[in-house]
């Protein structure tokens, strides 16, 4: 094996070829979370059988998110919001139990530090 003793090349070429692979390192390094963040922030409910749910956003405020059922069953059920929450925490919210017929809301609130309310999910 013949190990290299020379001084390396610092010319123009070697320069520019360097700074080509490190943009392309850079570009390629961000591109990942921008795609990561983007596909956790598509809308989701999932709904339990036997509750029927509408789930939103606070109209004020962007960060209080909430699922409001009704339960179309024969047995009580329960349920709570589940919010995910960007860069904050995922946060529950409030559990709710229904009786045939009865409707409830729960509500939770993602904290201020995250990108706001990415995704809602609707719990049993």
């Amino acid at each position: 094996m013949k190990l290299f003793r020379g001084k390396l090349s610092t010319g123009k070429r070697t320069r520019s070829v360097l700074r080509a692979f490190g943009a392309v390192s850079v570009v390629a390094a961000l591109a990942v979370p921008v795609t990561a963040a983007t596909a956790t922030a598509a809308p989701a409910a999932a709904i339990p059988p036997g509750l029927s749910c509408h789930t939103g956003k606070h109209a004020v405020d962007e960060y209080t998110g909430y699922a409001l059922c009704r339960n179309n069953g024969s047995q009580s059920q329960t349920f709570w919001v589940h919010l995910v929450c960007g860069w904050a925490p995922d946060v529950d919210g409030n559990r709710v139990t229904l009786r045939p017929g009865e409707s409830g809301q729960s509500t939770a609130h993602c904290g201020k530090l995250g990108t706001g309310i990415g995704e809602i999910h609707v719990r049993p």
